[in-house]
């Protein structure tokens, strides 16, 4: 009599899951591992499990259970983060079908979304992985007044709903040249800025309309008051997505991601979050953000900085290398960016940034942390990326040397717990 496969099958199928676990369990170990928690580790162990971190600790107390894969390096960091990009919108062919960056039909669009636009399988997102990069901020270009949204998302999938951490991570908003329509409205700085400040108070008003009646209404609409005749409930206005993802804004749900290089417009950007005090504000680009540190200090707003490699012409021809040292000697959080990059390769690489910044003043930690732990913080996923404590997400770089050395390699990247990329030397 045969054996009935049915049965064997099943097994197979139910077993599937845990064939799965054990083949992400891994202990990367470092000759130093940069946690960003605390101090480095010297000859450390970060072990994974199920996609996240299990334990992390120096050798000698982090024991290698039986069956993990050990992945070796000389440095061992989180996987980085970059704070601000385009990637995965705007392609690497430099053509008009994967240039999704910018929609210009409409100076405000804060509806736009980048998980509509966004292309897992862009090869730019496997070449950034390539550095030791797992978190993108990602999404619409500056270029107009309100060009749409960023998300995050990991750089390891095929598919958006795959890799999405947040789907709205902020809603860009663009000030100065770059919010400045050609031969259209808004045509000037007061125009852009009076036009944002006139857009916000719709999404207030269209927010108030949209709340439910209030209790003693409820009651007035049931029965009345005094015998009368309730009065009939306001109706509420038509959905309007731009409308909503304001007033999420408003809320504090999802913090406007400002683009200002100039002081004024740094200034302007400022002014607009004092008037609006709800309104979580993250300045973008910021390159004379030197000139308005105890502003910027004052209003409590963190700074995804410019990229430090970025062309030292127009809006940012005062941008300063020595900047990211200066704003986090003030104590004000700092991130870096790639940002948008117009012409081929259509990106930088935040580690070079990050090495940059460590060669204008800040320390190799404090340079690590704006592609880790502050970066992390800044844009509200701490809790989940930045830094290598157990039950976070197991997102690794490992390096061969000093990060920061141009001569290093990026030998693997570890993103949720798989191997996304080695290189065996």
């Amino acid at each position: 009599m045969k054996t009935p496969r049915i049965p064997l099958i099943l097994a197979l199928l139910l077993s599937f899951p845990a064939l799965a676990a054990r083949a992400q369990t891994l202990a990367v170990r470092g000759e130093t591992v940069y946690t960003m928690a605390g101090g480095p580790l010297k000859d450390g162990v970060v072990l994974v499990k199920d996609g996240k971190i299990e334990k992390v600790g120096p050798a000698a107390q982090v024991p290698v259970p039986e069956g993990y894969r050990t992945l070796t390096a000389k440095v061992v960091t989180p996987g980085l983060i970059d704070a601000h990009t385009v990637v995965g919108l705007s392609g690497y062919l430099n053509q008009p079908q994967d240039q999704n960056q910018l929609e210009g039909s409409a100076p405000v669009q804060p509806e736009l979304r980048a998980l509509d636009a966004y292309d897992a399988r862009e090869r730019l997102i496997e070449w950034l992985r390539g550095f030791g990069v797992t978190t993108l901020n990602t999404g619409h270009a500056p270029g107009a007044l309100v060009p749409g949204q960023t998300m995050l998302v990991k750089t390891l999938g095929d598919t958006v709903e795959a890799v999405v951490v947040r789907p709205t991570s902020a809603i860009c908003v663009t000030l100065g040249e770059g919010g400045v329509a050609r031969g259209g409205s808004p045509g000037t700085r007061a125009k852009t800025v009076a036009v944002l400040r006139a857009e916000l108070l719709r999404a207030q008003d269209y927010a108030a309309k949209q709340q439910p009646a209030k209790s003693d209404d409820a009651r007035d609409a049931k029965g009345g008051k005094d015998g009368k005749p309730a009065a009939a409930a306001p109706t509420p206005p038509a959905r309007d997505l731009k409308m909503e993802a304001l007033a999420g804004a408003l809320r504090g749900e999802v913090p406007l991601l400002v683009t200002a290089h100039r002081a004024t417009d740094i200034a302007n950007a400022l002014r607009v979050a004092k008037e609006f005090p709800t309104l979580r504000v993250i300045l973008d680009g910021a390159s004379e953000a030197y000139l308005m540190v105890s502003e910027i200090r004052a209003a409590g707003v963190p700074v995804v900085l410019h990229p430090t490699m970025m062309r030292a012409d127009g809006e940012a021809e005062n941008l300063s290398m020595e900047t990211a040292a200066t704003l986090r000697r003030a104590g004000i959080p700092v991130a870096l960016q790639s940002g948008f990059e117009g012409y081929v390769p259509k990106t930088r690489v935040v580690l070079f940034e990050a090495a940059v910044a460590a060669a204008y003043g800040l320390s190799f930690e404090e340079a690590l942390a704006t592609i880790t732990r502050d970066a992390a913080k800044i844009l509200g996923v701490d809790d989940r990326v930045g830094t290598l404590e157990a039950g976070k997400d197991a997102d690794l770089a490992l390096y061969d040397g000093d990060p920061f050395e141009y001569t290093t390699h990026c030998t693997g990247t570890v993103v949720n717990g798989r191997v996304a990329s080695e290189v065996v030397r």
